[in-house]
Protein backbone atom coordinates (compact mmCIF):
# COMPACT_ATOMS: atom_id res chain seq x y z
CA UNK A 1 0.00 0.00 0.00
CA UNK A 2 1.41 2.92 -0.94
CA UNK A 3 1.06 7.17 -0.23
CA UNK A 4 -2.43 8.33 -1.72
CA UNK A 5 -1.94 10.67 -4.50
CA UNK A 6 -2.87 14.08 -5.17
CA UNK A 7 -6.57 13.51 -5.72
CA UNK A 8 -7.35 10.60 -2.87
CA UNK A 9 -5.41 13.48 -0.11
CA UNK A 10 -7.72 15.84 -1.89
CA UNK A 11 -10.67 14.27 -0.89
CA UNK A 12 -9.50 13.73 2.37
CA UNK A 13 -8.74 16.70 3.19
CA UNK A 14 -12.31 17.68 1.90
CA UNK A 15 -14.05 15.54 4.17
CA UNK A 16 -12.09 16.08 6.89
CA UNK A 17 -12.70 20.01 6.55
CA UNK A 18 -15.97 19.08 7.17
CA UNK A 19 -16.13 17.03 9.75
CA UNK A 20 -17.47 17.97 13.40
CA UNK A 21 -14.38 17.73 15.59
CA UNK A 22 -14.28 15.39 19.06
CA UNK A 23 -14.99 17.66 22.21
CA UNK A 24 -12.69 18.19 24.82
CA UNK A 25 -13.21 18.61 28.09
CA UNK A 26 -12.55 21.92 29.93
CA UNK A 27 -10.04 22.39 32.90
CA UNK A 28 -13.33 23.31 35.46
CA UNK A 29 -15.09 20.44 34.41
CA UNK A 30 -17.44 19.19 37.40
CA UNK A 31 -16.68 15.83 38.57
CA UNK A 32 -20.11 14.20 36.52
CA UNK A 33 -18.68 15.90 33.30
CA UNK A 34 -15.35 14.40 34.09
CA UNK A 35 -16.76 10.72 34.45
CA UNK A 36 -19.11 11.17 31.65
CA UNK A 37 -15.65 12.33 29.70
CA UNK A 38 -14.34 8.90 30.73
CA UNK A 39 -17.59 7.04 29.52
CA UNK A 40 -17.20 8.76 26.07
CA UNK A 41 -13.86 7.08 26.10
CA UNK A 42 -14.08 4.13 26.79
CA UNK A 43 -17.15 3.57 24.20
CA UNK A 44 -14.18 5.06 21.15
CA UNK A 45 -11.57 2.29 22.54
CA UNK A 46 -14.77 -0.41 22.27
CA UNK A 47 -15.05 0.84 18.67
CA UNK A 48 -11.05 0.35 18.40
CA UNK A 49 -10.65 -2.44 19.61
CA UNK A 50 -12.87 -4.39 18.12
CA UNK A 51 -12.92 -2.45 14.81
CA UNK A 52 -16.75 -2.18 14.19
CA UNK A 53 -18.20 0.86 12.67
CA UNK A 54 -20.59 2.90 14.98
CA UNK A 55 -23.55 1.88 13.10
CA UNK A 56 -22.61 -1.76 14.12
CA UNK A 57 -22.51 -0.47 17.69
CA UNK A 58 -25.50 1.53 17.61
CA UNK A 59 -27.42 -2.01 16.69
CA UNK A 60 -25.23 -3.78 19.20
CA UNK A 61 -27.08 -0.83 21.80
CA UNK A 62 -30.48 -0.82 20.03
CA UNK A 63 -29.77 3.00 19.60
CA UNK A 64 -29.33 5.38 16.64
CA UNK A 65 -26.25 5.51 15.06
CA UNK A 66 -26.49 9.40 15.39
CA UNK A 67 -26.47 9.08 19.25
CA UNK A 68 -23.22 6.61 18.98
CA UNK A 69 -21.46 9.06 17.03
CA UNK A 70 -22.61 11.76 19.74
CA UNK A 71 -20.67 9.98 21.69
CA UNK A 72 -17.27 9.25 20.16
CA UNK A 73 -17.38 13.13 19.73
CA UNK A 74 -17.42 13.52 23.55
CA UNK A 75 -20.85 15.58 23.44
CA UNK A 76 -21.19 15.05 26.83
CA UNK A 77 -23.76 18.11 26.93
CA UNK A 78 -26.01 15.48 25.96
CA UNK A 79 -26.09 12.88 27.47
CA UNK A 80 -26.50 11.87 31.90
CA UNK A 81 -24.45 9.86 33.62
CA UNK A 82 -26.81 6.95 34.02
CA UNK A 83 -27.64 6.77 30.38
CA UNK A 84 -23.70 6.52 29.59
CA UNK A 85 -23.45 4.00 32.25
CA UNK A 86 -26.82 1.84 31.02
CA UNK A 87 -25.18 1.80 27.76
CA UNK A 88 -21.79 0.86 28.67
CA UNK A 89 -23.43 -2.40 30.88
CA UNK A 90 -25.06 -3.40 27.73
CA UNK A 91 -21.24 -3.87 26.54
CA UNK A 92 -20.20 -4.89 29.85
CA UNK A 93 -17.58 -2.21 29.75
CA UNK A 94 -14.83 -2.46 32.31
CA UNK A 95 -15.43 0.97 34.36
CA UNK A 96 -15.39 2.15 37.97
CA UNK A 97 -17.00 4.57 39.99
CA UNK A 98 -15.43 6.17 42.91
CA UNK A 99 -16.94 8.47 45.29
CA UNK A 100 -15.13 10.73 47.46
Amino acid sequence: MGFPNEKELKNIRSRLARAEPSRTLPENASKADQLKYKLCEKFVRYLMKTKISQAQLARQLNIDPSRVNEIVKYRIDLYTVDKLMDLAEKLDLDFQVDVA
